[in-house]
């Protein structure tokens, strides 16, 4: 997990300079950068796969092919086995996408699996940069005069390229010669490319255990996937049922590994995300630390939060707050942790969710949601982790996962008055939680740890009426409660005045 920047078309080196200056959180363990055809690479180095041989930026042997990535190829061990032996240089997991690019060009991509942004520059003018299909690891672009400038944050341009600078598009490359491609997507556009699977689907009807089976198989495989690296890897407990299952399965890996799995809850004094972390840790045998903060704490990171997460959006700041101060508090004992993030939107765990009647309806929202998660929670995760040098991994949301979710019968995960939400992911988990940890109600992390209430109120009373009808047309669409323009005013004095595509991730469903 790391920072890079990079730019076609050159670039001044006191630019250069300062955009890697301004990622140093995301990479405090050494910084790199080369130029190649007067194209401009640069890296902050989280070291997390081989620790001592993974400097980047990356180069093949003959010296004139340079990576710089950021985030994990899960797959690396596979594909390095179809690579020739002579090729690889390194243990690095980012190493493969540089040789995949040498050898069969850009549309290689399509083979890696995991959570990536990379970019690439040769020696002969070859350039190129591409992001994971779900979005999980942050790009942004900015193209002028001929130049196209990049960076894992819009903090990292300068004050007068942040303007241009927008998300570069998940499951997307650009090379120069052939523009913007794309060459995988999060979820299949046609249904019909979906595995189906057949059997009554209305809501109640019995899922079949071989279904429940397939499911249960699936997440674990992907979960002990995650667990590489080279350093500890810990789990971020909120107590509820999706970082709950992958604490239960990564803590059965730790044993059989011999080690002891480490997990990190935080919330308000006496907050239920606290305490139902506390009884699944102790369920688990887990080593668990708690970070309990105070209202005045999550007042005080407030203004920090939002320009960590570049977003103003209320639901995404009110969860990024206390997600803040929980990746503080782990940074101290791992650099990595597994999350929940991405189950809701897979098996249906938003209580809005219950509305929708028809799989069809059902099944299209999810889709929707899924794909604009590189907008909303996951740009959410990627900053309050990264802000403190903690790099943070989503099983539920490798492709694998997604698709095998996706092809499920969406009436399965149909709610209702008698039917609680991802009754399908709590079958499949039978006996792996007791019963009352395996069904507990889903609480927005918000609102579990004690952040909403607080956050609330002191912002709107930090607006009057008059300010708000005021200042709410600034940007578009306008700004839709007091509590929202208190969160902009902080948005606005970090980054200036915003297009609207640089606002995509409001009306965050976190």
């Amino acid at each position: 997990m790391c920072g890079i920047a990079g730019n076609y078309g050159g670039i001044e080196s006191d630019t250069a300079e300062r955009m890697l200056k301004r990622l140093v959180h995301r990479g405090p363990d050494g910084e790199g950068s080369v130029e190649a055809a007067g194209n401009w690479l640069g890296h902050r180095r989280l070291s997390i796969v081989d620790v001592e041989g993974g400097k980047q930026p990356l180069k093949t042997k003959s010296g004139d092919l340079f990576l710089v990535g950021n985030g994990e190829i899960y797959n690396h061990e596979e594909i390095r086995e179809a690579l020739p032996e002579d090729r690889l240089d390194t243990h690095s997991d980012n190493e493969v996408a540089l040789h995949l690019f040498d050898l069969r060009g850009p549309d290689a991509f399509s083979e890696l699996r995991g959570m990536y942004a990379f970019i690439i520059a040769g020696e002969d003018g070859r350039f190129a940069a591409a992001r994971d299909p779900v979005g999980i690891k942050p790009l942004y672009w900015a193209r002028r005069d001929g130049h196209v400038r990049f960076a894992s944050e819009l903090g990292a341009y300068d004050e007068d390229w942040q303007p241009d600078a927008e998300a570069f598009p998940p499951g997307h490359y650009w090379t120069p010669e052939d523009g913007l491609v794309c060459f995988a997507t999060a979820v299949p556009h046609d249904k019909e490319d979906l595995e189906q699977f057949e059997g009554p689907s209305e809501p109640g009807a019995p899922i079949p255990d071989g279904i429940l089976e397939r499911v249960r198989e699936q997440l674990i495989e992907t979960v002990e996937g995650q667990m590489m690296g080279d350093v500890p890897v810990g789990v971020f407990l909120s107590g509820g049922l999706d970082s709950s299952l992958i604490a239960a399965i990564a803590a059965r890996w730790c044993e059989k590994h011999d080690e002891t799995l480490k997990t990190f809850a935080v919330g308000l004094e006496d907050s239920p995300d606290l305490k139902a972390a506390r009884a699944v840790a102790e369920h688990l045998g887990t080593e668990h630390h708690e970070s309990i903060y105070t209202a005045e704490d999550a007042l005080r990171v407030l203004p920090e939060v939002v320009r960590v997460i570049e977003n103003f959006d209320p639901s995404l700041v009110r969860s990024a707050v206390p997600n803040y101060i929980l990746a503080e508090f782990t940074a101290q004992y791992v650099k990595v942790v597994l999350t929940g993030e991405g189950a809701d939107e897979i098996f249906a765990g938003y209580e809005y969710l219950e509305e929708f009647e028809t799989e069809e309806d059902l099944h299209n929202e999810l889709v929707r949601t899924i794909e604009g998660l590189h907008n909303l929670n996951l740009q959410r995760g990627d900053r309050v982790t990264m802000a403190h040098s903690l790099e943070a991994r989503v099983p539920f949301l490798e492709l694998d996962m997604i698709e095998l979710g996706l092809s499920l019968p969406a009436g399965w995960k149909l709610a209702g008055e008698d039917q609680p939400e991802k009754r399908l992911l709590r079958q499949a988990f039978d006996g792996w939680l007791p019963e009352d940890f395996l069904w507990r109600k889903k609480a927005q992390f918000g609102d579990g740890s004690g952040a909403v209430t607080v956050l609330q109120e002191k912002m709107e009373e930090s607006v009057t009426e008059e300010e708000f009808e005021r200042e709410r047309n600034e940007v578009e669409p306008p700004l839709r409660t007091r509590e929202e323009v208190a969160y902009y005013r902080i948005f606005r004095e970090y980054l200036g005045e915003v297009r609207p595509e640089q606002t995509v991730g409001r009306f965050a469903t976190a």
